[in-house]
């Protein structure tokens, strides 16, 4: 290697001494608006996720407690007779849910999902209620039922 290359490789590499605190920042806003951006709309996806598991629990139950009345001609509380592994109260897969039958008779059955967290979603869907006849309430929010956000 000649002098003349030796000294335009060592200018160079003093050019190109690595990244200046400048371009650092720039990088560490963009993540941190991107961080911004992405983490509410993942919270309001998983509360949307664990609403959906509990209206499914609820559906599930009615459609066993029409099963069950058809053979004993009654509903019943116990949650073990509608194939669910407890007798009274069960917890849903994210822990989130609280599912029991909380009153049955010959003519009528009321499920309840009660929300089981201290955080954001207490305050929109507490509770979720469907009865025998089809009736669907949700406190303390009602449109929770049909509620996509």
């Amino acid at each position: 290697m000649t002098r003349r290359t030796r000294a335009r490789v060592s200018a160079m590499y003093r050019k190109m001494r690595g990244v200046t605190l400048m371009e650092l920042m720039i990088v560490v806003v963009i993540i941190g608006i991107l961080a911004g951006i992405a983490y509410p709309n993942y919270r309001q996806y998983v509360a949307r996720a664990k609403r959906t598991e509990a209206r499914a629990a609820l559906l599930q139950i009615a459609a066993n407690q029409e099963r069950f009345y058809l053979q004993n001609n009654t509903y019943t509380m116990d949650m073990m007779l509608l194939g669910f592994p407890v007798g009274t109260a069960f917890i849903t897969n994210s822990n989130s849910y609280s599912i029991s039958v909380t009153a049955a008779d010959a003519n009528n059955f009321t499920a309840i999902a009660t929300y089981q967290n201290a955080d954001d979603e207490a305050n929109k869907c507490l509770t979720f209620q469907l009865d025998g006849r089809g009736v669907r309430t949700s406190a303390p929010l009602a449109d929770c039922w049909s509620r996509t956000r």
